[in-house]
């Protein structure tokens, strides 16, 4: 089966300085349902930053396979194009990547109470959190 490439030419993919081999596409945030829809472009062969998922989330894997490796750099999980999945807050601290292809993944991040993600360092320290406020911050941006 030959692989497809999702057609990204509308999508104004956005970055974070110090955070590499990903970047990103806000498309709604709702303050009022604490909801934030966020689309990653994850590098090929390459792993993001070290963080913990603060708030329930949904995936959909749009192109590539999604790959989840454990703090230790142990490979957990790989999650196929189409794969769509449900996951609970405070989950085990990882790193995700791109497979053989840039991957990208739809991300809907749900009843957010405070911080969406929190960035370790290797010793599991939080670095950084990025919550509601943040994404709001980034959606207004990318419409300027």
């Amino acid at each position: 089966m030959p692989l497809h490439e999702f057609d990204e030419r509308n999508i104004e993919w956005k970055t974070l300085d110090g955070f590499e081999h990903a970047a990103y596409h806000v498309y709604d945030v709702d303050e009022k349902n604490r909801i934030v829809d966020v689309v990653f472009k994850l590098a090929a062969n390459q792993q993001v930053m070290l963080h913990r998922h603060k708030c329930p989330y949904r995936t959909l894997v749009i192109q590539g396979e999604l790959r989840i490796y454990r703090a230790d750099g142990e490979l957990k999980e790989i999650r196929p194009i189409g794969s769509y999945v449900s996951t609970e807050a405070n989950g085990e601290p990882h790193r995700e990547g791109g497979g053989d292809q840039d991957t990208i993944v739809f991300f809907s991040n749900r009843n957010v109470e405070d911080a969406i993600y929190e960035f370790l360092d290797n010793d599991l320290n939080s670095v950084v959190t990025l919550g509601i406020a943040d994404f709001k911050g980034l959606l207004d941006a990318q419409s300027k």
